[in-house]
């Protein structure tokens, strides 16, 4: 395993029914293939060694001994992949359908099938017994192997477990007790029929949410009799709900498919999930121990899915309705805020820049909702000393075409004289001159609430959260945030849906043109109609790196080695090494000695997963500091 993944593989081979010795050579071969690809666990139909289909075939002594002595053979050559073989095997005068894992040499262990299928042209009942009453082992040729349908096996680095086909469809399938399970690999023997793929296909991957592990599935395929039914050879890879490969069907020469299974990530959220393995207990499961050469001996081999370097936006055809999504949640949180506290005046911070924009068009489309008129949102525009033409511009635009109460209250002459009260040099251009701002905008923001009796909607994101990259009892402090979950790639992403969505001309126009325009605090002075000359990914590194990796230490548990490692295929051809990891010293550094500001955070709706509330987001110190999580991580 490399960084906390596994490389699976998920393999539908042409069988050839009832040739036991053609099927033992169509599993060597298709086993040394994934192996050469760094294969750790492959997983192969049900009843391969023989084929499904046989009849009362299954029960004849010689098929049974052929197929036993073709594991036997297949676990003498088997190399450091685990693989998963299906065969008929007689324990203590009983006629099981099992399924062998064999590895290094051994068959580490045999899982019989406990829920047989019986109807729609299946009757295994007739031919085996259930699984569901043994415990113990097998003696096979003086060995005694490990026999029970709850066998996990520690492959060193992540943990297997076995069920076999119909056991999936069971009320309770046997692998939601199997709590240390990361990887559930299933044999499967299911037929074609119209419209049955989408349910076969979503099984596992439902299962694969609720358990938060790995998935792998390879059903039966060509070779099978096609006297009533035809069997399809699907294969397919699934890790918590998502599809990460799946293969072709209906295929002649089979279908082999491989998936890196992300482990450290799956082991975290069970940790972080408190009643998960409250709710898996319960199951007697043996653990086996199976040795396992480390990856780093191995050909280094790159990860064979690309992360996606933007994982906080939605993307493929799920994009519209998971943005919408976001922007319900949104707009019904301040909804239910304002309702609750009979609430019909909003006090917003214009600045023209991307949060308030988002901001303002959530505000505007829960008064919709509510049927309050829009006049009740006070749009605020304070330009200050580095206020830029383009962004005054757009505010004001923007709250014009949105046909909100519109006012501006400039802020320079009020912070000179802050200056003068504190004895600040107003030519001296540190965090005082720029905090000093920040301060200013929200105490008018706060009086006019006050004036109104309305509440101050807040408008920074999660990304400025997370580097700390606001200030303190500033643009920190609101009534309400909207955007309190929201990173900043994200709602760049959010501007542009809205506004296409949801509004008509010059509203998308000017939407697009502030999504367009690069992110700055606009502090330092700026003369007359220009444009500020900050730009804070100038000064904090890209937030798209930043937004990565909060994703990554947050949703898998990564560390600072890890998190190098997957930017690196993330943004390939986009940030070299070097870039990568200066930013990331910059991530952590921030991110840890900022929890402070986070710890006072205001209210607003968790959109996804991550989110870094006090109240239930995170939970950390306020006094933690950087250097020892450095390393740490």
């Amino acid at each position: 395993m490399k960084h906390g993944f596994a490389r699976i593989a998920a393999a539908s081979i042409r069988v050839y029914l009832g040739d036991v010795a053609k099927n033992e050579k169509e599993l060597l071969e298709a086993m040394r293939r994934l192996q050469a690809q760094g294969v750790e666990a492959a997983v192969f139909p049900e009843l391969c060694l023989t084929g499904y289909t046989l009849g009362d075939l299954l029960l004849h002594p010689s098929l049974q001994q052929s197929a036993l002595e073709a594991l036997l053979r297949l676990a003498e050559k088997a190399g450091s992949m685990a693989a998963v073989v299906g065969l008929p095997l007689t324990v203590e005068g009983r006629l099981y359908n099992c399924a062998a894992v064999i590895q290094g040499g051994r068959i580490r262990g045999i899982v019989p099938k406990i829920y047989l299928t019986d109807g729609g042209g299946f009757e295994e009942s007739r031919w085996f017994v259930s699984g569901a009453g043994a415990q113990g082992s097998a003696a096979l040729q003086d060995m005694e192997i490990p026999f029970a349908p709850a066998l996990l096996f520690d492959m060193g680095s992540f943990t297997l477990a076995v069920e076999i086909c119909e056991d999936l469809w069971a009320p309770v399938p046997p692998s939601s007790r199997y709590g240390a399970a990361d990887i559930i690999l299933n044999p499967s023997a299911s037929n074609a029929l119209a419209g049955k793929h989408a349910t076969f296909r979503e099984m596992p991957a439902r299962h694969s949410a609720r358990l938060q592990a790995g998935y792998a599935c390879a059903n039966a395929g060509f070779g099978e009799s096609t006297s009533d039914l035809v069997f399809c050879g699907y294969t397919g890879i699934f890790e918590d709900g998502r599809v990460l490969a799946e293969g072709s069907r209906f295929s002649m020469e089979g279908c082999e498919i491989i998936a890196d299974i992300d482990v450290q990530r799956l082991r975290y959220r069970r940790q972080r999930n408190r009643e998960y393995f409250q709710r898996t207990a319960g199951q007697e499961a043996r653990m086996l121990r199976v040795p396992m050469e480390p990856r780093e001996k191995k050909l280094p081999l790159p990860l064979r899915r690309k992360p996606n370097p933007l994982p906080f936006v939605p993307e493929g055809d799920q994009k519209e309705s998971q943005l919408r999504e976001i922007a319900d949640i949104q707009t019904m949180g301040l909804v239910s805020r304002l309702e609750a506290i009979h609430c019909r005046d909003l006090v917003i911070g214009v600045s023209g820049g991307l949060d308030s924009t988002l901001a303002m068009l959530i505000a505007v489309k829960a008064f919709d909702i509510l049927g309050t008129p829009r006049s009740g949102i006070h749009g605020i525009s304070m330009p200050g000393m580095g206020t830029g033409k383009r962004t005054r511009t757009n505010g004001s635009a923007l709250m014009e075409a949105l046909k909100v109460s519109m006012r501006e209250i400039p802020i320079k002459e009020a912070v000179l004289q802050h200056f003068q009260d504190i004895g600040h040099d107003p030519e001296t251009y540190d965090v005082t001159y720029e905090n000093s701002q920040a301060r200013e905008r929200t105490q008018i923001l706060m009086d006019i609430a006050n004036q109104c009796s309305g509440i101050v909607l807040g408008t920074g994101d999660m990304s400025e959260l997370a580097l700390g990259f606001c200030t303190y009892n500033g643009d920190h402090m609101s009534m309400y945030n909207v955007n309190c979950s929201v990173t900043k790639t994200l709602a760049k992403a959010l501007v542009r849906y809205l506004a296409e969505r949801d509004f008509e001309e010059p509203i998308r126009r000017i939407c697009a043109d502030i999504a367009d325009t690069p992110i700055s605090p606009e502090l330092l002075p700026v003369a007359k109609d220009a444009e500020s000359s900050q730009r804070t990914e100038e000064i904090l590194g890209d937030y798209a790196l930043h937004d990565f990796f909060l994703y990554h230490m947050l949703d898998g548990g990564s560390g600072s080695a890890r998190l190098q490692w997957l930017a690196e295929q993330a943004f390939e051809g986009v940030y070299p090494a070097e870039k990568i990891q200066a930013q990331l010293s910059v991530f952590i550094r921030r991110f840890f000695t900022q929890q402070f500001k986070r710890n006072c955070s205001p209210d607003g709706p968790m959109v996804g997963s991550i989110g870094l509330s006090p109240r239930g987001g995170l939970r950390m110190p306020g006094d933690m500091g950087a250097g020892i999580l450095q390393r740490l991580l």
